[in-house]
């Protein structure tokens, strides 16, 4: 067992200079590519206009059906306004529909293997890589689990001595005395060394945190794996994905899709059900695209140290919040960083890794607004020097995320003025039931593509409960994903004004355990939810065609609260389980970060 009294090894310092965004773009420095996981430019081009003409096709001629109808009485503002609204909004779930079918075509035909172990090599490891899991007020007895867990497995690949695990803290100086217990319980019982350090000056957060490590330590190191304080990953995926970056000195990151583990209540369980069954399939198309421009989601993720020290060194933007400022969604900027000085980023569709799910609405809808605000400043940033298109498509992805909320609700809400006032809208319109068909169809059609492809392999199939709990788990996620939406979508538009306004997000530890709510918890939160219902409610007498087809919308914004009641009950999670809904393959590992841990080989 390694025994270590030390908090922090010597340092090692490096280089990691700040970056710009404008001016000539820095030179290409990245080695040549080693074998494999490159696809050739031309083929990876006919790919992306492949996706990118079928979006295009789609949203086009649906506009222009809708056009045609809307048409038919004279062009109005509100028509004009109306078309400027639904193309945008129509070509993001074209998108979306196309990645999914690409994904389900390549799974189907085994065109993509889909989630498969890391393949280990016999050759041993030359470098050396440090495990970062950076914490901030987090329950630290969960995260020393987590960490025990994997130092555990690690070591029973033989190669403990290749990676030393560092708990980098930005918690309060009250949580110090706890953290530095734990630390000290745990160093002696596991072979990979651990250390400890506590900032008292939280500059740049949570980048800042690892930017300091980097500028210290990093030398030591050669490669670096990114952690979140509930990211759990499997001992043969990290020896295996280090030895990829061994035998590929040109790839700088490899990103994994992490599977949502853990899920209590109502809430988490529906949502970690939805990542397995509908996930793989949006992933193999995203992959299947995105090539070596992939992008980085901030943890479960390998790093090359001298890549990411030479190219991802974040400044300040210039302005005032929330364009300016500390860059707060580092981690696409930080891949389309290496991307143009020409390493290589590839996202890995591999077992064994993990992360936790909020346990409610409300604490889903905190973390994204953290994300919205990030992800909004990316649109400053699209402009840089240097990006790879593919890098600016994707920070334009991120930011349009949150930004299609609010311009959904104005389509909506325009609807309703020309439903008011006696003109012919988008929900009226004879030819554009055919549309709005075809719209459902896009929404709702990964999730039957995703039902097929479970379906269509045996073991697969009883993993998520067999055909009958597969079939219970979707007519059970429908209609919830149908009344969550609007209230959502209200949700990240509140917070969108307030960014805009220059309200911050602030730096609240995520709340990661399960905590039932009462109607005085939730109604605080979606007072403008209900009062917007009430509203759309009060529209009926007036515009009744309008009223029924958006009586969904209404329906979840009335019901709210109550919703987000429900799903925060652990109890109605054990109900779901117990009647053979939102199970999913290998629901054994859901104990992994709990006090009983298996033996390392349970994976």
């Amino acid at each position: 067992m390694q025994a270590t009294s030390a908090m922090m090894p010597g340092e090692s310092p490096i280089e990691m200079p700040p970056q710009r965004f404008d001016g000539p773009p820095p030179p290409w420095t990245a080695p040549e590519s080693g074998p494999g996981m490159v696809v050739s430019s031309d083929d990876m081009l006919a790919r992306r206009i492949i996706l990118v003409l079928m979006t295009g096709l789609l949203a086009t001629a649906a506009s222009s059906a809708v056009q045609e109808s809307l048409l038919a009485d004279g062009l109005s503002l509100w028509d004009g306004a109306l078309l400027a609204l639904f193309f945008p909004l129509f070509a993001w779930i074209a998108f979306g529909f196309m990645n999914a079918a690409i994904g389900f075509v390549l799974l189907m035909t085994g065109g993509h293997p889909g989630f498969v172990p890391t393949p280990r090599q016999s050759e041993p490891l030359e470098g050396r890589t440090a495990i970062l899991m950076p914490v901030h007020n987090e329950d630290i007895a969960a995260v020393f689990e987590r960490i025990a867990w994997m130092a555990r497995a690690i070591a029973a690949g033989g190669v403990a001595d290749r990676f030393d695990i560092f708990i980098l803290s930005d918690s309060g100086e009250a949580a110090e005395a706890s953290e530095v217990a734990a630390w000290q319980a745990l160093a002696p019982t596991i072979d990979c060394a651990l250390y400890y350090r506590r900032r008292t000056v939280n500059v740049g957060r949570k980048p800042g945190n690892v930017a300091e490590w980097i500028r210290r330590f990093g030398g030591g190191y050669r490669y670096m794996l990114m952690l979140d304080a509930d990211s759990l990953m499997g001992g043969n995926t990290i020896i295996g994905m280090a030895q990829v970056l061994e035998r590929r000195p040109a790839v700088a990151l490899l990103q994994t899709v992490p599977a949502v583990i853990n899920g209590v209540t109502f809430f988490q369980r529906w949502m970690q059900f939805a990542s397995r069954l509908y996930g793989p399939i949006s992933t193999a198309g995203l992959v299947w695209w995105s090539g070596s421009e992939a992008t980085f989601w901030g943890h479960n993720a390998l790093i090359r140290i001298e890549a990411f020290a030479s190219s991802c060194g974040l400044p300040d933007l210039p302005g005032r919040a929330p364009f300016g400022g500390v860059i707060m969604s580092h981690d696409m900027v930080e891949a389309a960083l290496l991307r143009r000085r020409g390493w290589r980023v590839h996202m890995l569709m591999t077992e064994e890794t993990f992360e936790e799910y909020p346990p409610t609405l409300i604490d889903a809808a905190v973390r994204d607004r953290r994300w919205a605000q990030g992800n909004i400043q990316h649109l400053s940033l699209l402009g840089a020097s240097g990006f790879h298109w593919v890098s600016r498509l994707q920070l334009l992805m991120g930011a349009s995320a949150f930004i299609t909320s609010p311009v959904w609700l104005l389509m909506i809400a325009t609807s309703v003025v020309q439903a008011l006032i006696g003109e012919r809208n988008i929900v009226e319109a004879q030819t554009s039931l055919q549309v709005l068909a075809v719209t459902l169809l896009l929404l709702f059609g990964p999730k039957l593509l995703s039902v097929i492809w479970a379906f269509s392999n045996a073991e697969r199939r009883a993993g998520f409960g067999g055909r009958r709990g597969i079939v219970r788990s979707v007519l059970i996620d429908v209609p919830f994903s149908m009344l969550s939406a609007p209230v959502i979508a209200l949700t990240q538009t509140i917070d969108l004004v307030g960014i805009l306004m220059g309200r911050k997000s602030g730096w609240a530890p995520q709340n990661r355990d399960a905590h039932e709510l009462s109607l005085s918890d939730v109604m605080p939160r979606y007072r403008w939810h209900v009062g917007v219902g009430v509203a759309l409610l009060l529209v009926t007498p007036f515009a009744p065609v309008t009223a029924a087809w958006l009586a969904p919308v209404t329906l979840g914004l009335l019901l709210s609260p109550f919703l987000t009641m429900l799903t925060a009950s652990e109890k109605a999670g054990r109900w779901a389980l117990s009647h053979g809904m939102f199970v999913e393959p290998g629901e054994h590992v859901s104990v992994l970060s709990r006090p009983s841990l298996p033996a390392p080989t349970a994976l």
